[in-house]
């Protein structure tokens, strides 16, 4: 079928082709700040909440110019747990996301939150914000995607499901959108082939029950 079969076709169903956003480096790995140790070492499958966090940012265009999305995630049931918005890609936006999700979780010693190198995350506020709340900090290798995965797979999921089909007109509109998605789709509605296709939500109500129900067996 020639192209410009096509192109009448897909004129006449109302299709039109959608060409990617352009890319955008967010990370930064080439600096002289201190680096932490891989302490996650791949491992995604963990059995309590509150453990193991990841944590990455990327961006989003709008007609005002860049937005940049940080968000922190749990493993145990991959529910995004904290997030920032912001116009500037600095250590601000990430320390923000990771302050939400310890307001929200009051994790206990020994969390883990993992991060790829980007000087964010080796920044001086970064840093000590890990230390005041006893945090492990974990990175990536250098060149190592793969270790942060499951946030790379929700930034994906997110793009794919929302962003790449919407022009936000102004950073207020995308922030609201943005927003929007995590808490009345993704942590609430979205199944997960990980959670036996429940929402990070129910699973982690069912989890509740399910102890609690052992607590009062036992």
């Amino acid at each position: 079928m020639s192209r410009y079969k096509v192109a009448k076709l897909m004129k006449e169903a109302g299709v039109w082709v959608r060409s990617k956003k352009k890319y955008k480096v967010t990370t930064n790995s080439v600096h002289k700040q201190p680096v932490f140790d891989n302490l996650l070492k791949r491992e995604f499958d963990v059995a309590q909440p509150d453990r193991a966090y990841v944590v990455d940012i990327t961006y989003v265009w709008t007609q005002e110019g860049w937005l940049y999305f940080a968000v922190v995630i749990d493993l145990y049931s991959r529910k995004v747990v904290g997030w920032s918005i912001g116009s500037r890609i600095k250590a601000q936006p990430v320390c923000d996301a990771l302050t939400m999700s310890i307001w929200q979780r009051r994790p206990s010693t020994g969390l883990i939150v993992h991060t790829d190198r980007g000087s964010q995350y080796a920044s001086k506020a970064y840093r000590s914000l890990l230390l005041t709340h006893d945090i492990k900090g974990s990175m990536s290798r250098k060149g190592d995607c793969w270790v942060n995965a499951v946030v790379e797979s929700f930034f994906s999921s997110l793009k794919q499901e929302r962003v790449q089909w919407k022009n936000y007109q102004t950073r207020f509109e995308a922030q609201q959108d943005l927003l929007n998605y995590i808490a009345m789709f993704y942590n609430s509605h979205r199944l997960h082939s990980y959670l036996s296709y429940k929402s990070p939500n129910d699973y982690e109500r069912e989890m509740m029950k399910l102890k609690k129900l052992l607590n009062w067996v036992v």
